[in-house]
């Protein structure tokens, strides 16, 4: 057929494609999602109805904001008493939500549907579940692919498993006892700092902890990587935090279309940030990579092979051709895991040893009695850390640094007699599961690392816990965090160096409130009156 008009032509093929982009677009935000919906309101999964095209994204803002109108119209005094159950505070939706439909039922993130199951069955079906049908949860992982790429932390399949045969292995708990001295190292510059500052301001010196364990954590991480000192990867360090601030809050348009390509003025920023630390960690690969072929004095034995020199021995190809991604994501993957997980986990358990002089009293005394004559502590030591690990442990419980187990059904997949429809994303609420009563027993908001006495060294065991599988500070199953060993050693070393050398009280600038930014973390930081312990022979 002749075209007579060459603009009606452009115009009608516009229509065309904007048609069908149009009903692209129906289609992933409302018809599927509707249909997964359908499917599990038949098996009796009740929810909140969704709306076009957010979901229940929409109510759950508006919940939010609603509960920070509420916490604002208090006064002072009430909205910073400290309660260890911020769960209504920082996730009130999922409190109302439980009420009505109970503790298994579905709601939508934009095009994403999700099931939030904190029934101990499901969940101990879900941390028992070794089949790959069950994989890492893809909601936001396209807001997030800046910060994880398809590292560890995000892949699924073959990828994940590869990833895990190379990492797994350098934190065995063998190399994690060979890591302890590097960790003690790390804590000289902060446990200086804060002597000075305490010394400076006549005894009694009113410290904000945060950014100070971040910078030993940096530290520690980065020794472990790069074989060298936070100085080094400091830069890396503060883009990392910066990127990670950036991606914190959900692109609900780039989850729904797959895209992430409109230029916002955050995605610019993203995308800078992004630019600029893969630049910096690829510069950082290849000066690992010469000083390996330069030998001398300074090569490392094989033995002492920093976790950097592992990914690149075990990365297929080489930095120029396809495996830069693999070693940046997965360095990216390991600062995010090892750094900023651990050093908020030291946050809230100084925190609370503040909070209760008598359990840092007890764990005083333990670090005097184990590292005695002013030693310092080595693998042997940190064993016999029996009430610090249980300190830790109830700390992990009442502030998990992960909120949620996440995963999501590949295929269609049983989870207690439900059938899940593939697609469907998983939510365990770690924070719930945390704060049960019919789990941990009468109070349980109250600190109490005497629920952990019972209990070995281990750092997932819960004796206070009746089922066991319910305790999930490192999350569920096979993809239980890998570095579990090494933080709980990193945190041990730390706590147990400061406890010597500093007695903690609660600053009266202190704000109690627990917010979520990829992890639960002080809101406002945590303020500490820091003095130092009274000298003798065993802390000197």
């Amino acid at each position: 057929m002749e075209i007579s008009n060459p603009l009606q032509f452009l115009l009608a093929l516009c229509m065309a494609g904007a048609c069908s982009l149009a009903f692209y677009f129906y289609y992933r935000s409302w018809f599927r999602p509707q249909r997964i919906r359908r499917r599990l309101r038949q098996q009796g999964v009740a929810g909140p109805p969704p709306s076009f095209p957010f979901g229940n994204s929409l109510e759950m803002k508006r919940l939010v904001a609603e509960m920070k109108r509420r916490r604002r119209g208090r006064g002072r005094e009430e909205a910073t008493e400290i309660k260890h159950d911020y769960t209504p505070l920082v996730f009130p939706y999922f409190e109302r939500w439980r009420e009505i439909y109970g503790p298994v039922f579905s709601y939508s993130m934009g095009n994403v549907v999700a099931l939030h199951v904190s029934h101990p069955d499901a969940v101990k079906e879900i941390s028992l579940c070794s089949s790959s049908d069950l994989g890492k949860a893809s909601y936001l992982k396209k807001t997030h692919e800046p910060l994880f790429g398809q590292g560890i932390l995000k892949s699924n399949g073959e990828s994940w498993s590869h990833q895990r045969k190379i990492i797994a292995p350098e934190f065995f708990s063998d190399k994690v006892k060979g890591m302890v001295d590097l960790m003690v190292d790390s804590a000289t510059p902060l446990l200086t700092s804060w002597r000075e500052t305490v010394e400076l301001s006549g005894g009694t010196a009113e410290i904000k902890i945060d950014e100070h364990l971040r910078r030993y954590s940096a530290d520690v991480i980065s020794r472990t990587c790069f074989g060298s000192n936070y100085a080094k990867g400091k830069e890396i360090f503060e883009k990392l935090r910066a990127l990670q601030n950036a991606v914190a809050r959900p692109n609900l348009f780039a989850e729904i279309t797959g895209l992430r390509c409109i230029p916002t003025k955050r995605a610019r920023e993203v995308q800078r940030l992004n630019r600029e630390v893969n630049a910096l960690i690829l510069t950082a690969v290849k000066e690992e990579e010469k000083e390996e072929e330069g030998g001398g004095e300074e090569r490392r034995r094989p033995t002492q092979r920093n976790l950097l020199q592992a990914i690149l021995g075990s990365a297929s190809g080489s930095l120029d051709q396809c495996s830069d991604r693999f070693v940046v994501d997965n360095c990216k993957n390991i600062y995010f895991a090892g750094h900023e997980t651990t050093a908020v986990a030291a946050s809230w358990c100084l925190m609370l040893l503040a909070l209760h002089p008598e359990w840092q009293a007890r764990a005083r005394a333990e670090a005097v009695e184990v590292c005695g004559g002013g030693r310092s502590p080595d693998a042997n030591a940190l064993q016999k850390m029996k009430i610090l690990t249980m300190v830790i442990q109830e700390t992990l419980r009442l502030y998990p640094p992960g909120a949620f187990v996440a995963r999501e059904a590949l295929r269609d997949v049983d989870l207690t007699g439900l059938r899940v429809p593939a697609g469907v994303n998983i939510y365990v609420p770690v924070t719930v599961l945390h704060h049960d009563s019919s789990i941990w027993g009468p109070d349980p908001h109250r600190f109490d690392p005497d629920r952990f006495a019972r209990s070995s060294s281990s750092s997932t065991t819960a004796a206070g816990c009746r089922p066991p599988h319910t305790y999930l500070p490192f999350g569920a199953g096979p993809r239980t965090c890998l570095g579990q060993n090494f933080a709980m050693a990193e945190l041990k070393v730390v706590l147990s160096l400061l406890l010597l050398r500093f007695d903690f009280d609660l600053s009266p600038a202190y704000c109690h409130s627990p917010c979520m930014r990829l992890i639960v973390e002080p809101e406002h930081g945590v303020k500490l009156l820091v003095k130092q312990v009274q000298a003798d022979s065993s802390t000197n």
